[in-house]
């Protein structure tokens, strides 16, 4: 197998500061250990992750922007999903 074989991965890094992961960027390699390696040196090269997700590019499943009035509308009646109707404690913080 020839690295232009060798699958696509997208990969997804949580910064020292950050709370969630984002996308960093893609790359190829033969398996999800050599990716995550790959990664690493390539996306975390000044010591700024504590954390990174490898994901086949392939595994990824996303909505079409071209179909987002249909595909959102069934979340536009259900005004309880939205936190208007519920008292935010006082020492609650990152919501």
């Amino acid at each position: 197998m020839t690295n232009t074989d060798w699958p696509l991965w997208e990969v997804f890094v949580r910064s020292r500061r950050g709370l969630s992961h984002t996308h960093a960027g893609s790359l190829h390699a033969p398996d999800a250990e050599f990716a995550l390696r790959n990664a690493r040196d390539l996306y975390t090269r000044r010591g700024e992750g504590v954390s990174i997700w490898v994901v086949p590019s392939t595994a990824i499943t996303a909505s079409s922007p071209d179909e987002k009035d249909p595909f959102f509308e069934p979340a536009a009646d259900k005004p309880y999903r939205h936190p208007t109707f519920y008292e935010i404690p006082e020492g609650v913080k990152h919501l």
